[in-house]
């Protein structure tokens, strides 16, 4: 290569726009060094950290939403109600702060009930369990379960003249995920084997949130007088 073809090459590059090297720009809303850290589900509870929450905007070109979307307020409808409180509280002996069932959304007469809980920061047992970390406690999401179990046996199709039921026992219970305050426990109870002649029923429970199974286990509930 000749010196002058060179010199040439050289002076191409050096004179070379600079905008044609320039990186590409980021936005500020695209880019968080300090992500937010979603709330840990996992059964392994952490009480040594806690989680900063750090506002991340979306960025313009991400924004797809057109005016003829429905705002999110609307897109979800709420869950229906076969039975409501005032005809829970009708069925079930418990009161406050013991009733933990708010509406039946689904009741297949003698043989299951769909109902839910919800979980608010509300509840008594929350500043105790935990104060820093508020979750619901496992022993009440089986009593909230069993209560369930309850609007099915003092049914009349199960022969609910008997006015209580009380826990003949429970087994295979298994905890999966923490329930935490802002939470929608939907309990499906459904009854396996009834002994009509000792008011004994066998009975499978499982509780959800958000469609993923966070408590499950086998119940043995006896129907019986007050007296």
């Amino acid at each position: 290569m000749s010196s002058n073809t060179f010199s040439h090459s050289l002076f191409s590059q050096i004179t070379s726009p600079i905008s044609n090297h320039r990186p590409k720009p980021t936005s500020l809303c695209s880019f968080n060094p300090y992500p937010l850290r979603p709330i840990s589900r996992s059964p392994v509870f952490s009480t040594q950290s806690k989680t900063s929450f750090i506002p991340n905007c979306s960025s313009p070109a991400s924004d797809n939403t057109s005016k003829d979307e429905t705002p999110i307020e609307l897109r979800f409808p709420a869950f229906p109600t076969v039975i409501d409180i005032n005809q829970i509280r009708e069925i079930l002996p418990h009161r406050f702060p013991f009733l933990l069932v708010d509406r039946v959304i689904e009741y297949n007469p003698g043989v299951s009930a769909v109902a839910i809980k919800n979980v608010t920061i509300n509840d008594n047992f929350f500043p105790g369990h935990f104060p820093e970390r508020p979750i619901m406690p496992g022993v009440l999401m089986v009593e909230a379960m069993a209560q369930v179990g309850g609007l099915v046996m003092l049914q009349p199709e199960v022969g609910g003249s008997r006015d209580n039921f009380f826990f003949a026992g429970i087994d295979k219970v298994r905890f999966r995920k923490p329930v935490i305050a802002g939470d929608t426990l939907v309990m499906r109870m459904t009854l396996i084997k009834l002994q009509k002649r000792f008011g004994i029923a066998k009975m499978e429970g499982k509780a959800y949130v958000g469609g993923e199974v966070v408590c499950e286990g086998e119940f043995l509930m006896a129907m019986g007088n007050s007296e």
